[in-house]
């Protein structure tokens, strides 16, 4: 159970980090920061924890999150086997964020920690969810053409609202974390999930810093392909779609036909052109090819969850228990049981 919103109470940060070596200590060094400031306030307890992610990185991002947990044994470390992508290592992380409040944030600096003190106050007015929107951001161009195409058909297209310039730096209750754990969909679109799981939500307005170190590991073509899991996940327009555009071509094929058929018997028959067959066909044998697409798309995400694999495989822990929250994903770190010398099957926790 959840303390008195008035009283101290227990927090958790988890940060995913991917090739965050140079800015990971002075970015862990502000939150820490940012804690002890709001500790001192009687806020929190003494006792929060910051769960750092390391998302299989290829540089020395993982010794110093290690280095990082030496100097404050507050600091965890989760090293995943391997680079499962921004979503899974965040689920990794809330899934061990065992705590009153859990704030998310980037690991590249952006999101300032010193905003933790304002969420926690709107928190503590019955809000359960305070997710943080942007004021500014510099985008142009066709990434900002893109972005905003996609948030208006994502709103067209599902239920689900999608609150504008709101990532993931957010705070959310014990029992908002709770729900989404009970979600074990292998296609992740957190933005969506946590708009989805509902709670009293609100939304306070931050300014985004300059990343400390690097550039964005995001390019456009993993922004577009992100954006059509994120659209197959919640909704299913992009199917019925071409149901509307049959139903269309069909009505216009039989009009066409009439008018045909009307022609001949007022005016004679003449010499049909070539260009309108070439052209209908090309034009009808594309659009197939596309609607196949879209289907395809839709039979992937199937085969993806009929195959029940781990959402992500933790190498190691530092600094965390073995055990997980009880309403933990059933698919999470201890879903690999113990092998016996013989090397029986695997099994995945809440499954034969």
């Amino acid at each position: 159970m959840s303390k008195s919103r008035s009283n101290s109470i227990n927090l958790a940060v988890v940060v995913p980090f991917f090739n965050e070596s140079l800015g990971a200590p002075a970015f862990l060094d502000r939150v820490r920061q940012a804690l002890a400031t709001i500790e001192e306030d009687g806020s929190i307890d003494p006792d929060w924890r910051v769960i750092c992610v390391n998302d299989g990185s290829s540089d020395e991002t993982l010794p110093a999150l290690l280095q990082a947990h030496r100097i404050e044994p507050r600091i965890a470390v989760i090293d995943l086997s391997r680079n499962f992508g921004k979503e899974y290592a965040l689920t990794a992380g809330l899934d061990y964020a065992d705590a009153d409040v859990v704030v998310t944030m980037d690991g590249d600096g952006q999101h300032p920690p010193e905003m933790m003190g304002a969420m926690l106050e709107a928190w503590r007015q019955g809000n359960e969810v305070v997710y943080m929107v942007r004021e500014t951001r510099d985008v142009r161009g066709l990434h900002r053409l893109l972005r905003n195409l996609f948030y208006w058909f994502f709103a067209l297209a599902s239920r689900t609202k999608l609150p504008p310039e709101a990532g993931d730096f957010r705070l959310m209750d014990r029992r908002v974390v709770a729900a989404i754990r009970r979600l074990p969909e292998r296609t992740r679109f957190l933005k969506g999930i946590y708009s989805w799981v509902g709670f009293r939500q609100i939304g306070l307005n931050y300014r985004e810093d300059a990343r400390m170190q690097g550039r964005s590991h995001w390019r456009l073509s993993r922004l577009l392909a992100f954006a059509m899991d994120a659209l197959s996940a919640f909704s299913t327009l992009p199917l019925r779609v071409w149901s509307w555009i049959g139903a269309a071509v069909a009505g216009l094929s039989l009009l066409y036909g009439a008018w045909r058929v009307l022609r001949a018997i007022f005016w004679g028959i003449d010499v049909p052109g070539f260009e309108t067959i070439v052209v209908s066909i090309t034009f009808l044998g594309g659009m197939q090819l596309l609607s196949l697409g879209v289907l395809g798309s839709y039979i992937g995400r199937i085969f993806e969850e009929v195959k029940a694999r781990p959402l992500y495989i933790v190498r190691r822990r530092y600094g965390l228990t073995d055990t997980m929250p009880e309403a933990a994903n059933e698919a999470g770190p201890d879903a690999w049981e113990a092998l016996s010398p013989q090397s029986s099957p695997l099994r995945f926790k809440g499954r034969s």
